[in-house]
């Protein structure tokens, strides 16, 4: 409140706003950490029974996800969250993009790249005829594609109204689109800063909202005059009915989409329930479930941690309502869940409490950070801001030196691998600890390939969490198989 004295509506923000990465913290009556992985003595799946065989390094963690035949195939159950028009999508695309396609993991293109664009040219009717930012991205991660993952690109109002998806399908050959209904850290549109008067006064003839508006000779003086730094531009709120999206979701495979995937947000059972039963019967290839809290830090503070119905909850939920799809016979679209999640524990219990329908997790922070890690180290190493800090330097003064899978890209790619940017390199080896990991939770609950984690794999370390979850309580889980045992 004190700095809201005389700074305003500028404190809603994480600040720099645009050059950090930042999330809610708030601890809600149940989460994640109240699940626990089982392990197990006996027994394997997905593999022979033999020591010298069902060894940790040989679990598979692949996994893939689609209605159809044409499924997308990925190397770990894991892809990014939304990158979209934030600067800090646009700044470190090259390392996330490149650092998901050699790692073999979805990129999730976001919403109003277009719309941002400095460059973009549209027709007479207000389509988008050139996007150079839009063909940057998707010519990034193709680079370097090879055959696991897929580039997603994210549909909101704007986007659908400036004819994104005719442009990126018919210009570019992007195979996915996904439709966005919000996300786990904001109920209202996305939204960027700009410090030009007259860029936000471009982005408004655009038919963004920009807030303060910029055509007003107040709030012109104030930007002018120093106080006012930076303008807002929003999305607008998407109102969602079964006929729009079923119309929406036609058009878009008669434009030539392969898959259409749909993400949405922290909403409460009834929207879930909408966006699950649409999803089955739209034939969606995939439906992320992005629970709360979240944010990547372009968010307001008290809405990352105040708003929306928490991950282990939402994803709960899902769970039961997917069950009574299934068990009218009807499809059940695939799940990714997101919310928070950052480590290979969290992606076994999330699989698990989603089995057998989650297929992937989706990570916001958790991936952008070693993308930009390493993009600071690249800069460190020319000697910018100061030269490589301690913490780095530590491990060595080359890049060969600090990260430890340098030499494995070096093998594959040849001397292209010094071409790779070092934040791509920095997300290839997160990725690696994750796969690692995971391979060693699912050895230990006997589970040699993705689609074997189960339900069972996991109990409840609380009554409450067990009421939740449905997941059993500790003191429950597998006792009629153990007195069965004692009683024999």
């Amino acid at each position: 409140m004190f700095k809201a004295t005389f700074r305003g509506r500028e404190v809603l923000y994480p600040e720099p706003f645009g050059s950090v990465t930042a999330g809610a913290d708030k601890d809600y009556p149940v989460d994640y950490s109240h699940l626990n992985i089982m392990g197990y003595a006996m027994g394997a799946e997905g593999i022979e029974a033999d020591p010298d065989k069902a060894t940790f390094p040989a679990v598979n963690t692949e996994t893939c996800f689609g209605a159809g035949e044409d499924k997308i195939k990925m190397k770990v159950p894991v892809f990014t969250g939304a990158l979209g028009s934030t600067d800090i999508a646009q700044k470190n695309w090259e390392h996330f993009a490149i650092g998901a396609a050699i790692t073999g993991i979805t990129l999730v293109c976001g919403e109003n790249v277009c719309g941002i664009d400095r460059d973009l040219e549209l027709d007479g009717q207000g389509k988008v005829r050139k996007s150079p930012e839009m063909d940057r991205r998707v010519e990034t991660y193709r680079r370097y594609h090879e055959g696991y993952g897929d580039i997603l690109v994210q549909m909101n109002v704007e986007d659908t109204r400036n004819g994104v998806a005719e442009y990126v399908i018919d210009k570019l050959g992007v195979e996915t689109i996904e439709l966005k209904w919000g996300q786990g850290a904001k109920c209202i549109g996305g939204e960027i800063k700009v410090n030009s008067l007259e860029r936000a006064i471009e982005l408004k003839k655009r038919g963004y909202i920009v807030t303060p508006d910029p055509e007003v000779p107040a709030f012109q003086a104030a930007f002018r005059a120093g106080p006012l730094k930076q303008f807002e531009r929003h999305s607008r709120l998407g109102f969602i009915d079964e006929d729009s999206f079923m119309d929406e979701v036609e058009r878009i495979r008669k434009l030539g989409a392969k898959r259409i995937t749909l993400k949405t947000g922290a909403y409460p059972m009834r929207e879930l329930a909408m966006a699950i039963r649409w999803s089955s019967d739209a034939k969606i290839d995939l439906l992320t479930i992005d629970g709360a809290p979240g944010g990547t830090g372009m968010s307001p503070w008290r809405m990352m941690t105040e708003w929306g119905v928490p991950s282990i909850y939402l994803h709960s939920m899902a769970y039961e309502l997917c069950e009574r799809l299934a068990q009218k016979g009807r499809f059940v679209p695939d799940l990714a869940f997101a919310g928070g999640f950052s480590s290979e524990d969290h992606v076994f219990k999330a699989l698990a409490l989603g089995a057998p329908y989650c297929k992937a997790v989706c990570m916001g922070r958790a991936l952008m950070i070693p993308g930009m890690v390493g993009k600071n180290i690249e800069k460190w190493l020319r000697g910018e801001d100061g030269g490589l800090p301690k913490s780095i330097s530590k491990y060595g003064m080359t890049k060969e030196e600090i990260f430890m899978n340098y030499e494995v890209l070096k093998e594959k790619y040849g001397n292209e691998a010094d071409k790779l940017p070092l934040g791509a390199v920095g997300i290839f080896s997160a990725v690696d600890k994750l796969k690692v990991g995971l391979q060693q939770l699912m050895a230990g609950s006997r589970s040699w390939q993705v689609n074997y984690i189960s339900r069972k794999d996991i109990f409840s370390l609380t009554e409450e969490c067990a009421k939740i979850t449905q997941i059993p309580y500790v003191m429950d889980a597998y006792k009629a198989e153990a007195l069965e045992i004692i009683d024999a």
